[in-house]
């Protein structure tokens, strides 16, 4: 029994000094990803070129590897933001591509309410590469139901975020010639 605890423990330091080494110091030259106060590429020194990409995390290693960074198509983040902004936000994540928007109740309709979760799928300005999901509820007897969305909901959000990311890219080129 004593020897079980005894190899446990052993296990327990290892694994303690083994999870130490995995921190890092960001460098000087790290771009920290806020997003709250994100600004495009062009702006924050970024490559600005038709594949832009804002870059998260340490940047690229001392080797030139570019192995640990995450990169998420920065027009479409901020087109996504941007279109989305009417509705209260719960969660952004860049590193992952997800925006989570909370249940939005539009003042017209006081007994129905929104929900928008929006996915950036590529690291290109493309037609594919944003997908949002709509959920619905009415209230009904005091409780709020699930209901159906209109169909063309989503569609329509995609539009306006791929127009609005477009927008952003093109003012940004403009910014630089």
């Amino acid at each position: 029994m004593r020897t079980l605890k005894t190899i446990a423990g052993a296990a327990g330091c290892i694994a303690i000094l083994a999870l130490s080494g995995c921190g890092t110091t960001p460098s000087a030259n790290s771009n920290i990803y806020n997003p709250e106060t994100a600004d495009l590429p062009s702006q924050m020194g970024q490559p600005s070129d038709s594949g832009s990409l804002l870059t998260f995390g340490r940047g690229a290693n001392n080797n030139g590897s570019s192995a640990s960074q995450v990169q998420v198509n920065a027009y479409l983040w901020r087109g996504t933001l941007d279109t989305l902004a009417f509705m209260p936000l719960v969660s952004a994540d860049p590193f992952g591509g997800v925006i989570i928007t909370d249940w939005y109740v539009p003042p017209a309709t006081p007994n129905e309410r929104f929900k928008v979760n929006a996915y950036i799928l590529s690291k290109q300005l493309t037609a594919g590469a944003i997908k949002v999901s709509v959920f619905h509820q009415v209230q009904q007897d005091g409780q709020w139901v699930d209901a159906p969305p209109d169909p063309t909901l989503a569609g329509g959000l995609e539009d306006r975020i791929l127009v609005q990311a477009a927008n952003l890219q093109a003012a940004a080129q403009n910014n630089r010639q």
